[in-house]
């Protein structure tokens, strides 16, 4: 494993990159936008500067780093010699499916894709590559460079060596695994989107303002972050878009709350926007 394709600039992309490079692999960020690229990164280079501030990284590994990450909107520049390429990009099937089809056709044989997906299915994604054995999910958690875990989610044709293979690379990048047989949702998606929604509920019904609601997980569960917080960092958008999926195939109990519809609707998304759940703004 020496060469890390990343696919997407947005948060996460950008996160995977980061953690990449720091392992010493040498990493290609992948976007359709050149604005996104540059947002990625300025935003790359201030959150390593923000680790030598506190002493996590060293001036050199910084540099260093940094001297390993290439930005290109050519698909086939970014993946042609990928060992390892990792699918961050909107959370809708038919975006992702484009990308692997595209990816099947410009990697080597050798390349594992793996899809950044919290819900969706790796098996579906897989199908339309000629390559199933060497596809997985590899479910980062934001932000990637803090968060220890992934998830690895076998599809139904995954192959052992394929899960060693992420299994190893994961490792390179200091994380910890758990490994996850297919089903919609995973293990820390299916959780955690039904602790937010029903979050999303108690403040609907005015049961305590979204303050208590967090303090309260927090303090009264030991939550590193409480719901509406969490809900906010990772997007409302996004958090939304995951609701439909486990709604459409678990059921009544993952119906998405009124309210993150509303707040959708109205542009509320959370940080990015810079108001969800919490005004940011100030």
């Amino acid at each position: 494993m020496r060469n890390l394709t990343v696919i997407g600039a947005g948060v996460m992309g950008r996160g995977i990159a980061y953690v990449g490079a720091f392992a010493g692999f040498q990493v290609y960020v992948h976007d359709i936008s050149e604005e996104a690229l540059d947002r990625a990164e300025s935003e790359i280079k201030r959150e390593m500067e923000k680790s030598v501030q506190k002493g996590y990284l060293s001036q050199q590994q910084m540099e260093e780093a940094l001297q390993r990450i290439l930005y290109t909107t050519n698909l086939e520049e970014a993946a042609r010699e990928a060992d390892l390429v990792i699918e961050a990009v909107l959370e809708v099937m038919d975006i992702k499916i484009d990308v692997f089809k595209k990816l099947d056709q410009i990697c080597p044989p050798h390349t594992v894709l793996a899809t950044n997906t919290s819900t969706m299915s790796p098996t579906e994604i897989a199908a339309q590559t000629s390559r199933p054995d060497k596809c997985i999910a590899m479910h980062f958690f934001n932000p990637p460079h803090k968060m220890k875990l992934i998830e690895l989610v076998r599809g139904l044709d995954t192959s052992d060596k394929t899960v060693a293979f992420a299994k190893h690379a994961a490792e390179q990048m200091g994380k910890e695994t758990v490994e996850v047989n297919e089903f919609p949702g995973f293990v820390t998606s299916r959780m955690n989107c039904l602790i937010g929604n029903e979050a999303m509920y108690m403040l609907m019904e005015g049961v305590a303002s979204a303050e208590d609601i967090d303090k309260a997980i927090k303090l009264g569960l030991n939550h590193p972050m409480g719901p509406l917080e969490l809900a906010d960092l990772v997007g409302l958008d996004t958090r939304l878009r995951n609701m439909e999926y486990l709604y459409q195939t678990l059921g009544e109990k993952y119906r998405p709350c009124p309210l993150l519809i509303k707040y959708v609707k109205a542009g509320r998304l959370g940080r990015k926007s810079g108001r969800g759940f919490y005004n940011y703004e100030e």
